[in-house]
Formats: C-alpha cells, sequence, structure tokens
C-alpha cells in the first residue's frame, strides 16, 4: 500500500467522475465492491456512475480544485472547493478507503455550501 499513488488515485478518479466520465473511472479505479455512504447515491459502481453521469448531464459548466489531499494508511481524504453554475460555491471532504491493490472501495464525503456572510473573515478554503 502506498499512500502517495493512493493520493493521485483519488484525485485522478474524482476528476474523471466530475468532468464526466464516472464510467471510465469506475473501470480504471475501483476494486471488486465499491461502498457508497452518501446518502444521496446509491450504492455501488452503479449508483455512483448513474450519479456522476446525471451531475454532468444537469451542470456541465461546473469546475473543481482540489485543496489538500491526506493519506494515511488505506485511507485518502481530499478537501475540495467546487464551484457550480450561478455561481453557487461548495466546499467538500471526500474519504476513500483503498484495497490492497491500490483500488477504491468504500466512499465517504460531506458537502457545505460556502455562505455569502460568515462570523470570520478566514473563509472556507
Amino acid at each position: 500500500m502506498n499512500p502517495t499513488t493512493n493520493k493521485q488515485t483519488a484525485e485522478a478518479f474524482y476528476r474523471m467522475a466530475y468532468e464526466g466520465n464516472p464510467a471510465g473511472a469506475v473501470e480504471k479505479y475501483v476494486g471488486s465492491t465499491y461502498i457508497q455512504h452518501n446518502p444521496a447515491v446509491a450504492d455501488g459502481p452503479a449508483g455512483f456512475i448513474d450519479y456522476f453521469e446525471r451531475m454532468h448531464r444537469e451542470y456541465p459548466e461546473k469546475s473543481l480544485r482540489f485543496l489538500r489531499c491526506i493519506a494515511e494508511g488505506d485511507l485518502v481524504a481530499l478537501h475540495t472547493h467546487q464551484t457550480w453554475p450561478g455561481n453557487d460555491q461548495y466546499v467538500t471532504m471526500d474519504f476513500f478507503r483503498f484495497d490492497e491493490d491500490g483500488k477504491i472501495v468504500e466512499h465517504w464525503d460531506a458537502i457545505q455550501q460556502v455562505p455569502n456572510e460568515m462570523a470570520h473573515e478566514n473563509g472556507m478554503i
């Protein structure tokens, strides 16, 4: 298990799916199982592909920027900034678990919309 390789894999997987090729991302980067913990996405590879294909059809102009990527053992955490149509902005935290072959087999996430006003000037990114 190589944390550096897993970080690169997680980013490549996320970018490929986000930019409109979730089936390719699954084929290249997902292991024999894919356990999904996001309540809006069906479990398994097919649920992941369906969700990201729909997001790409409905919001083709969205953009993604990786802020942080942290790996430890078989886990990788991605911190992203996303901009969607209408300048809706979100910050996400995605966690991926890898199998012994370096394939993604499990996913958790949390998403928060960037508000127009904050109680501080630190921002969210």
